[in-house]
Order: structure tokens, then C-alpha cells, then sequence
């Protein structure tokens, strides 16, 4: 956004009311989303008030109604639930209740009302718009509001956010508080596999999703369970003995899971209690059953689900500025990595026409109507859960620093080759491992487990091809590699152009290569998202959340944090928006002195206000003279008297921890076939392809190497340093 937009806006919501309110169940991340559209309201000019407790505060009016200022939502972005509260109201189901809520707004001032809610929620709030000018007319009538006054408010402008940790609402890539929930889910599960390692034990996990079974799928995707229930494919008949047979193939850990609205083809429930008698009584193995319950609403929202809130919570404010009385109801949804405005009911219907495909036993249409995504996992899951016999070779290997999420792919690309019939090799230590022989055929046991694992356990190193290429195509010839999958950074795309450009030279490398972008300072070109960014924003995140909370006891300190992530500045920013940063210095965005110097007198401001702690962010290499020990040494000296100072460098922390839910998801769905044209990286059609698989905005594409170079990439690289700002 455009700094002239920004000014445009500032004068669009002079002398303007908005309110927003949240309502149904709580999600995490709906904090991040209030704190985003009060403070974005103010910004462009208007009074923000907080609703509290939802639509039964709007109908109460009173306090539940309060003018919000900047400082109402501090500190808050890293809360679950809702401050402001949430309750079912069965009075705003009523006109009589609409009545009271509409001079409730009235009296404020209020025509822009912004409801973070469910599809029932989002529903109630478009009945509210539509009936607003018969309600004002009834409150004419009845003498408490006056024609000028009705006149004044004649239009309602509504905007909703979906708040739901199911992800079932329909237009939205992802809903307020779903990869939170999946993140307590993975946390549960990584817990669990150990004890169940331990005394080969089976567990059947029940987690929520009465009616949607996102949950349930991506959870087993990310955990890689052996089997998996969900209410919109039920089992066919028989799945009993299907099942019993797929847990006897001899491993130590059996993972069952199970959304709790999982039924048969015939609409009998399947409860976990009954798959664990089922399991117990036929294959005699000690089962237990664990259920999830309102855990998985509980926590602090996941760094994705804050950025999430935040984009959504911005837009939403845009699109109450520009709404006129002829703009219908819009819910801002996320597609792609963009926010995005959607007709409210026309996205409410649909999602309704999923329930009604289920109880028509339409599961088929079901599945398709939940969204490319869900039917896109779904086929993942089950092509993933069995093997089939080789006959073709694949070579799988690191490079590069290490990245959560690393192991999640090669465990995808194992078993999708393996799947599909194919031999696979796995490399340990990269190119260094390729050219030392240190290859051995992969099974479809071996990556068993992998997925909640940290770092590379196939080994990875910086090493080039170019110093080694004799040995390395004497290894692709005696072990007949017809096939390389690269995973990895920098490196591993510098790596595949030497191996491209030895081509001319070595008949041996005339083969399909692909490369997997896996590093943690989503850098390299071509894609929105690499392997392993999400989860190191998480660690930065949580990181800064224990820093903060470090400082509840002392007031007015400043803690001066750097990041990872080169000269890629994606780490740092995305981590301030998360943690709701005071200032984030990156490469991207050239700063001088003067800069830090407006920086220090703004916090030294707050500070003598209200304002206890303050968190600025450095990226390791912003700027070759202005190091994180001179900014730290400048804020102490330029802040004595009003507050200390603290430095804190998180390292390597954001670099090693397991990959999270959402992250996992995405891992899986590179090593996936590129659904629309049918394209898969074992089954090129040109003679010797060279690809990257890649997200562009909402789709995973398989572009060409050609695409993604200009000349070599060091001068694509260099050119990014020599650019202004280059992120997207």
C-alpha cells in the first residue's frame, strides 16, 4: 500500500463511527484482529468502539459499548481467545433485539460495523444490514430517535472476518485460529509418539470438527497417522477389517485419528471410543484414546494466525472506508498470500451446500466443495498410506543450512516415489555425500516418524557440485540415478546450475532435477513461501513473546532483538508484526542515523506515558556499520533517565525446531503432482527437465530453471542487494 492510499484513507474516516465485536466461538488470533482494526480505524481518521460480549453487548448497549484509543489494544496480539468477549445471543435473533442493538449504535454514531465471528455470526450481521432502515424507521415511530437522526445513519456498512478454528467457511484459504489449532494438535501428537515409541502402544486421537474435517486431515498429513476418519468421507462398509489390516504391518507406533462428527456411509457415528475397543478386542494391542477437546482453542495463536488477523483486520477497515450504500456485505478472506474482499453471502451459502452435499451422501461433491486445498490433502493423505513396487530410481538429498520442514519433504517425496512404484535413494551431506558414495535406498519405513523432526536427518552441507562433478556423475551411473530432488536454499539452486551447466560435458546429468526452496530466510526466487520460514517466524515469535514476559516486572525497558535471515529482511518483519514490534530495521528499507535517532525519542515518548516495554527488531545484516550492539549501545545511552536497555540475538533457535502444522501442509503439498496439468517431477515430459516447485500466491507451481534465472544467480542475487526493496 501506497503511502499516497494511506493519506486518502487518513481523510476518508475523518468524522466517521466504526465498531467491531466478536461473536460464537473463540479463536486464536481473534486479539490479533481487534487490536488490527482498532488501530487501523484510528489511523485513517475515525472512533473505534469495542463491543463487548459480542451481539448480547450490542443489545445491552450501556458499557458494553466503549470508545477505544490507541493504547485499549497494547500488548494483547499474543492472547488467546478475545478481550473483549464473546456470547451466544439468542435475543439478537429477534427483531425486538435487533431493535435495541440498532439504537444502540445509533446513539454513538456508529454505520461501520466490523463482526469477527462463524458463518452463523457473519449471517446474523447481514440480516442486521438488510433490516437497518426498517429499524430506524421503527425507532422514529416509537419517538426514541429523531428523522434527522435516522437520516444521518440511514446506511449500515458491514464487514466480517471468519473466526473459526475449523477452517470450514468457504472463499478463504484459511479462517482466524485454524493453524493455531493445529499447532496444539501437533504439539499433542509429538508428545504422544514418544510414550507410544516407548511401549508400542496404538493411540486413537479425537480432535474437533463436528461438521468439517480440516482438522482431522491436515493433522494426519502433518503426523502422518495410519488412518484417518472424517465426516466428509466416511468409510465404506468393511472399513473395519481395511483398517486392522493396515495396523498389522509391524510398526511400533500405530496413530488412528478422528474428527469428532466421523461417521460411517450410513450415518452412524464413529466414536473414538469404539475404534479403540475395535483395535483392542482383534489386534490385541494396548490402545489408549486421547481427546483433545477445547485444548485446541486454548494458547497463544501461532505467528501465522497473527499475521493472518492483522492483513485481514487492515483490509477490513479499507473496505468499510470505500463501502457505499449500494457496496453489498463483504467478508475479507485470504487467498493466496493476500487479503482479499469476498460477497458475505454468497460465501455463506456455499459453505452451507457442504453440509447439504453430506446429508445427501454427496461425499464425493463434498470433498470438492470444501476447496481445492482440502481436496488436494485429502488425495495427498491417500497416496501416501501404501506402497507399491520399483522400478524406477530417485535420488533425494539436503543442501544448505538446515530448515524445519526438511524432513517432512523427504518423507513426502519418499513415499509419493515409492507410491508411484519407483526406487528411492537417499544422500546424506548433500553434493559432499553424492560424491562420496554416502547414498542408500530408502524404504517406506524409513522416513516413518519424520515429519515432526527438527533439522535434516539425511545430513546437508554448503558444498558445491563444481569441486567434486567427476565423482558425483560416477555415482549417478553405479547406482543408476535417472532422478534428483533437491531440497534446499541458496545453495541448492547454485548447486542444480553447476550440475545444468556440467551438461554439455557429462551425459550422466542429462536426467530430471527438481528443486524444493528450504530455507528459513525465504529468500530465493520464484516463490512466496520457502520450507521452514513459518516455522522460524514461529520460533522468533515465541522467542519474543518470553522476552516480554520476562520484563512483566519491570517497567520501562527496551529489549533491542536480532534475526536471522542474511539480507532478507522477511524474518524481521514478519516476526514484528506478530509481536507487534516498535520498530524492525531491515536490509530492504534503507535507515541512517536520523532514522534511529526518530526512533529513540518515540519510544522514550511512550515511555514516559503508559508504555512499560518496547521491542525493536534488527535483521543480522541490515547494515554493515549500524550493528545490533551499536543500536542497543545508542537506545541505552540515548534512553537513560526513562528506560534500560536489554540485547538479546535468538541465533540459531529459529532454526532448529520441528516443523508446525501449517508449515508441514505446505512441505507436503511441494512434493505433491501439480494437479491442473497433471505434471509431476518424476514424470517429465521433456527429455531432461531442470524445475523448481514453487507457491506462487495460492497455487504450487513446477517452473522451469529457466524461468528463475537471469544469467547466473549470483547476479540475480546481486542484483536484490542493489534494489531498494524487493520483497512482495
Amino acid at each position: 500500500m501506497s503511502t499516497m492510499d494511506l493519506e486518502k484513507l487518513k481523510m476518508m474516516g475523518a468524522g466517521r463511527a466504526m465498531a467491531v465485536l466478536t461473536s460464537g466461538g473463540d479463536a486464536q488470533g481473534m486479539n490479533a484482529a481487534v487490536r488490527a482494526v482498532t488501530r487501523m480505524g484510528i489511523y485513517v481518521g475515525a472512533k473505534v468502539y469495542l463491543i463487548y460480549e459480542g451481539y448480547q453487548g450490542l443489545v445491552d448497549g450501556g458499557d458494553n459499548i466503549k470508545l477505544a484509543h490507541w493504547h485499549s489494544v497494547t500488548n494483547i496480539i499474543q492472547l488467546g481467545g478475545t478481550i473483549i468477549g464473546s456470547a451466544r445471543c439468542k435475543a439478537f435473533t429477534t427483531r425486538e433485539g435487533r431493535l435495541a442493538a440498532a439504537f444502540n449504535l445509533v446513539k454513538k454514531g456508529i454505520t461501520n460495523l466490523c463482526v469477527c465471528g462463524g458463518d452463523g455470526s457473519l449471517t446474523g450481521a447481514n440480516i442486521f444490514r438488510n433490516e437497518w432502515r426498517g429499524l430506524l424507521d421503527e425507532l422514529v415511530k416509537k419517538g426514541r430517535i429523531t428523522d434527522v437522526l435516522a437520516e444521518k445513519h440511514n446506511h449500515l456498512n458491514i464487514v466480517g472476518l471468519v473466526g473459526s478454528i475449523d477452517n470450514d467457511f468457504c472463499g478463504t484459504d484459511m479462517t482466524i485460529g485454524a493453524d493455531s489449532a493445529l499447532h496444539r494438535i501437533m504439539e499433542i501428537i509429538d508428545a504422544i509418539m514418544t510414550t507410544a515409541n516407548s511401549h508400542q502402544r496404538t493411540f486413537v486421537l479425537e480432535v474437533m470438527g463436528r461438521h468439517c474435517g480440516y482438522l482431522a486431515l491436515v493433522s494426519a498429513l502433518a503426523s502422518g497417522a495410519d488412518w484417518l476418519f472424517i465426516p466428509e468421507s466416511p468409510p465404506l462398509e468393511g472399513w473395519e477389517d481395511r483398517m486392522c489390516a493396515r495396523l498389522e504391518r509391524g510398526s511400533r507406533l500405530n496413530i488412528v485419528i478422528v474428527a469428532e462428527g466421523a461417521t460411517d456411509v450410513n450415518g452412524k457415528p464413529i466414536s473414538s471410543s469404539y475404534i479403540k475397543d475395535l483395535v483392542t478386542k482383534r489386534m490385541g494391542y494396548d490402545t489408549r484414546v486421547t481427546v483433545l477437546g477445547h485444548v485446541q482453542r486454548g494458547g497463544t495463536p501461532s505467528a501465522f494466525d497473527r499475521i493472518l488477523s492483522s492483513k485481514l483486520g487492515v483490509e477490513a477497515v479499507i473496505a468499510l472506508m470505500e463501502a457505499t450504500p449500494d457496496t453489498p456485505a463483504c467478508v475479507i478472506g485470504l487467498s493466496g498470500n493476500h487479503a482479499v474482499r469476498l460477497p458475505l453471502m454468497e460465501c455463506v451459502e456455499m459453505t452451507k451446500l457442504v453440509q447439504k452435499a453430506m446429508n445427501e451422501k454427496r461425499f464425493d461433491e463434498a470433498v470438492k466443495l470444501r476447496g481445492g486445498s482440502f481436496e488436494n490433502n485429502w488425495n495427498i493423505y491417500k497416496l501416501l498410506a501404501f506402497q507399491k513396487p520399483s522400478n524406477f530410481s530417485l535420488a533425494v538429498l539436503n543442501v544448505g543450512a538446515p530448515a524445519a520442514g526438511m524432513n517432512a519433504a523427504v518423507r513426502s517425496a519418499v513415499r509419493l516415489a515409492l507410491a508411484h512404484g519407483h526406487k528411492v535413494y537417499g544422500v546424506h551431506d548433500g553434493f559432499q555425500g553424492l560424491a562420496n558414495g554416502e547414498i542408500f535406498e530408502m524404504k517406506w519405513r524409513n522416513v516413518a516418524g519424520w515429519t515432526g523432526q527438527g533439522g535434516s536427518l539425511l545430513g546437508t552441507k554448503r558444498t558445491l557440485p563444481e569441486t567434486d562433478m567427476e565423482k558425483i556423475v560416477e555415482n549417478i551411473a553405479k547406482f543408476n540415478i535417472s532422478a534428483l530432488l533437491v531440497i534446499g536454499g541458496f545453495e541448492g539452486y547454485e548447486g542444480v546450475q553447476q550440475l545444468y551447466d556440467a551438461r554439455s560435458h557429462y551425459d550422466e546429468l542429462c536426467i530430471p532435477m527438481c528443486v524444493v526452496p528450504a530455507t528459513i530466510s525465504n529468500n530465493v526466487p520464484g516463490t512466496d513461501f520457502s520450507l521452514g520460514a513459518d516455522t522460524a517466524v514461529n520460533a522468533a515469535m515465541e522467542g519474543c513473546d518470553k522476552i516480554k514476559q520476562s520484563a512483566s516486572g519491570t517497567k520501562r525497558r527496551v529489549f533491542v532483538v536480532e534475526t536471522m535471515g542474511g539480507y532478507c529482511g522477511y524474518l524481521a518483519t514478519s516476526t514484528g508484526i506478530a509481536v507487534g514490534a516498535d520498530a524492525a530495521y531491515i536490509f530492504e528499507e534503507q535507515f541512517n542515523i536520523h532514522d534511529l535517532k526518530a526512533n529513540v525519542e518515540h519510544l522514550a515518548e511512550k515511555m514516559k506515558k503508559d508504555i512499560q516495554r518496547g521491542l525493536v527488531l534488527r535483521n543480522e545484516k541490515c547494515h554493515e556499520n549500524y550493528s545490533t550492539d551499536f543500536i542497543y549501545r545508542l537506545y541505552s545511552a540515548e534512553g537513560k533517565g526513562v528506560f534500560d536497555c536489554r540485547i538479546n540475538v535468538l541465533g540459531h533457535l529459529q532454526q532448529t525446531l520441528k516443523g508446525k502444522a501449517e508449515s508441514w501442509k505446505r512441505e507436503h503439498n511441494y512434493l505433491n503432482e501439480e494437479q491442473a496439468d497433471g505434471r509431476q517431477f518424476v514424470f517429465m515430459t521433456s527429455p531432461h527437465p531442470v524445475r523448481s516447485q514453487i507457491q506462487n500466491r495460492r497455487r504450487l507451481v513446477c517452473s522451469g530453471w529457466s524461468s528463475q534465472r537471469t544469467g547466473r544467480l549470483e547476479i540475480w542475487f546481486q542484483q536484490l542487494l542493489d534494489t531498494e526493496s524487493w520483497l512482495g
